[in-house]
């Protein structure tokens, strides 16, 4: 494993984070032993950071998280969570009383005295034009209720424009060989400004691991089949805002880039983490086994130049044109 630096935190983290939703929510069935293995196994591993939201579940996969935390006590790890979603996304869900409540909460669910990261969580873009909100983030921070705060977000000026508030500490934005566009601008303006930043779906929901087909069904309550068109959320959540079909013609074109020894997930993963720009990628996991071979990522050779051009090149015929300006 390798470690870097996220941003104003000052902390070192893993540059393989686990991703927490799939334990959660969303993803099929849950399985709270399995996640806790899971969750070991990354640990073993080396991942020390872990990211997950209030909405995940409900709440859930803070609760399986927290007891996680119990079961390693004397470790030292990174959660992140995020708040903001369990009320409607408008300005008036919005207060410094309900980030009290929703910074409570968290607190409860993982079994912390103190928050190491809060992010907000894909809110209404016009809180980039509030900035008593933020000082009520560092109000908190200054209660001792959160160590540090940042956001999550769907667009690339989201991003650009909420790093312009000092106290925001790190970005979490989609990041992967489908959604390029972070990579032209706003990385760069990350890194000049001491922001940290993490890769949300790294794997594109999963059609970068090249294990799906036209077959491939998916659970009623997995977000892969209800969110198809944005019908719950943004629709660039679900698979990178990639149709399904266009995505697996993709996924055939990169078969023969591989690495030998790797998976398409791990050099999809290792192609992130290309860009120095990028903290840590945050691929979720429901087994050991996933997430022992997400960590292993990290130990992969540098992607050879010629390898990087052709992800490049396949992204701007095949998927640039549909996502690009979109996020």
């Amino acid at each position: 494993m390798q470690y870097r630096r996220f941003g104003k935190t000052g902390r070192d983290v893993s540059v393989i984070g686990f991703g927490a939703w799939a334990i959660g929510a969303d993803w099929g069935m849950v399985d709270d032993a399995q996640s806790l293995r899971a969750l070991h196994a990354a640990a073993d591993a080396g991942v020390t950071l872990i990211d997950t939201a209030d909405v995940y579940g409900d709440g859930h996969s803070e609760q399986v998280i927290g007891k996680f935390l119990r079961d390693r006590s004397g470790e030292q790890f990174f959660v992140a969570t995020k708040m903001g979603r369990r009320a409607p996304v408008e300005m008036a869900s919005y207060s410094p009383e309900a980030f009290r409540a929703w910074v409570d909460r968290s607190r409860e669910k993982l079994g912390v005295e103190t928050l190491d990261l809060v992010q907000l969580h894909c809110l209404h873009r016009d809180i980039y034009y509030s900035p008593e909100l933020f000082a009520a983030l560092d109000d908190l921070v200054a209660a001792g209720a959160i160590a540090n705060y940042g956001v999550s977000v769907e667009k690339v000026e989201e991003a650009l424009k909420a790093i312009e508030f000092p106290g925001v500490a790190t970005v979490q934005i989609i990041f992967n060989m489908v959604r390029q566009r972070p990579a032209e601008h706003f990385l760069a303006e990350a890194k000049r400004r001491d922001v940290g930043v993490l890769a949300r779906v790294p794997l594109a929901s999963g059609l970068l691991t090249g294990r799906m087909s036209r077959a491939t069904t998916f659970d009623k309550s997995d977000h892969r089949n209800y969110n198809r068109r944005g019908e719950a959320f943004d629709v660039g959540e679900t698979f990178s805002g990639v149709d399904f079909e266009t995505g697996l013609a993709l996924v055939e074109e990169l078969r023969g880039l591989v690495p030998e020894g790797a998976t398409m997930a791990q050099m999809a993963l290792r192609w992130i983490l290309t860009f120095d720009g990028v903290t840590a990628a945050i691929p979720g996991a429901k087994s050991p086994e996933q997430a022992k071979a997400n960590a292993a990522a990290a130990d992969l050779p540098a992607l050879p130049a010629e390898t990087m051009k052709r992800i490049e090149s396949l992204y701007a015929e095949r998927i640039k044109p549909l996502v690009h300006q979109r996020w």
